[in-house]
């Protein structure tokens, strides 16, 4: 089985958030797809399966399956319009978050996810200690989210993975007002065994509606800023928020199972 790997949100390789890409003729089992995310151990590996003429699309990260993942959606997109079938311009995938669709538009890909719904928490101990810093403001939504006071403390913030893993929410992001960018986030995932997302869709899902509301801007360009680093640009439309960015092949390979 052949298996691509695409830097997603970058226009270059060893940048952006990789992800491995399997376009299948059928499903395999749960098992089996599990195990391979496990040997790729990337934060997310994506599985197509074309039904009808959408696409059927899960997301593995070596920690199980999850329900969403941005970065894999855009970087499973790219496999198909120049890969499987280059005069699409449109990929509708079929997902555990609905239907999502993705538009080639120039150099961009153009994705339509969920906005996640949150709700304003306590800013807690547990918070400020691992972070290493307090924030200013919590939500909740599919994901934890912090704000922290400025860009400097997002960079410089280390982790601790333990903590966050003892927390509620699939994923704990962190972000703040952009000194360059509208705004900056890093994202981490211990629960799904990746420590920090390099590129997270999903939490762009999350901080995009909260930095709308809060410039009062719905256009919007992010940055993730992880060591990969990695630039979405973003608009907010209500129960939907639209991530567009670039891709780049890493690799082509053969599975052999």
């Amino acid at each position: 089985m052949k298996q691509y790997v695409v830097d997603a949100f970058t226009d270059k390789v060893f940048a952006g958030n990789p992800a491995a890409i399997c376009i299948m003729d059928n499903w395999l089992s749960d098992d089996t797809m599990q195990n391979i995310a496990i040997e790729n151990n990337l934060s997310e590996t994506a599985f197509a399966v074309k039904e009808g003429k959408d696409y059927r699309l899960r997301w593995f990260t070596p920690g199980g399956e999850v329900d969403l993942c941005g970065h894999a959606t855009l970087a499973t997109s790219y496999i198909i319009t120049r890969f499987v079938e280059p005069a699409l311009t449109e990929v509708r995938f079929n997902t555990l978050s609905g239907v999502l669709t993705v538009k080639k538009e120039n150099d961009l890909l153009v994705v339509d996810f969920p906005s996640f719904q949150l709700a304003p928490i306590a800013v807690t101990e547990d918070m400020t200690a691992a972070l290493g810093v307090k924030p200013v403001e919590a939500y909740m939504g599919g994901d934890l989210v912090c704000v922290l006071e400025n860009e400097q403390q997002v960079r410089q913030v280390i982790a601790n993975l333990e903590l966050i893993r003892q927390m509620n929410g699939l994923c704990l992001h962190i972000t703040a007002q952009g000194d360059t960018y509208d705004c900056v986030t890093r994202s981490f995932a211990p629960k799904c065994n990746v420590a920090e997302d390099p590129v997270c869709g999903r939490g762009h899902c999350h901080v995009v509606p909260l930095w709308a509301q809060k410039t009062k801007k719905n256009e919007l360009t992010a940055y993730q800023a992880s060591r990969r680093g990695g630039v979405l640009y973003c608009h907010y439309a209500g129960e939907r928020t639209i991530l567009s960015g670039k891709a780049a092949l890493y690799s082509e390979a053969e599975i052999f199972i």
